[in-house]
């Protein structure tokens, strides 16, 4: 497909919504796989966590809630414009959430967005699970630049950039309205030939 600037997409429409959302496979043995409606009560429990409240907009109150967002994460894919999974083990019920948000493939870029329950923070699984995304993003999907943005406050998050290779590219001022009010945040990066 070519743009209307006479620049070629950098991954062709069609290359997710033809394919179904694959399961990746973490280290510990963990997996990264598709939500299932049955994870409705994980979303709510996140939903309530402090930690998980502070760094991220989720607002999910209600089962009904939780399955009409994991109906939205198929519909996305579909769309090709976000690739969200839950990290669990197999068969087992979520504890986190993975994924790309704000995925342009013409444009070859997407947004890191992630979540870990309480009970599974501190091991590197979030780092582990980034690795992941990024492997399949860049490899697999074939975008070019992949973004991590974080509160400035929000060292964990740093952490998990530099372990999973991002270089930090910057501060943006002021950029994200969290529920205390505005936030800088660090810009980190991985393009193509970084991993």
């Amino acid at each position: 497909m070519i743009s209307s600037s006479g620049i070629p997409a950098v991954v062709p429409a069609g290359q997710m919504a033809t394919r179904d959302q694959p399961v990746l496979s973490l280290p510990r043995g963990l997996e990264l796989r598709p939500w299932h409606l049955s994870d409705a009560d994980v979303l709510v429990a996140a939903g309530q966590d402090p930690g998980v409240r502070q760094w991220n907009r989720l607002l999910v109150e209600t089962l009904e809630d939780a399955r009409r967002r994991i109906e939205r994460m198929h519909e996305r894919w579909q769309a090709e414009v976000s690739a969200i999974w839950a990290i669990a083990r197999p068969g087992g019920e979520a504890m986190g959430l993975i994924g790309w948000g704000d995925i342009d493939l013409s444009g070859g870029s997407a947004e890191v967005v992630y979540w870990i329950l309480p009970s599974a923070r501190g091991g590197g699984v979030v780092a582990e699970a980034t690795k992941r995304v990024s492997e399949w993003a860049l490899n697999d999907l074939g975008l070019h630049r992949l973004r991590l943005c974080h509160s400035v406050a929000n060292t964990a998050s740093c952490r998990v950039a530099e372990k999973a290779g991002y270089s930090l590219e910057g501060t943006m001022r002021s950029a994200l309205l969290h529920a205390d009010g505005w936030h800088d945040e660090h810009l980190h990066a991985l393009v193509q030939g970084d991993i």
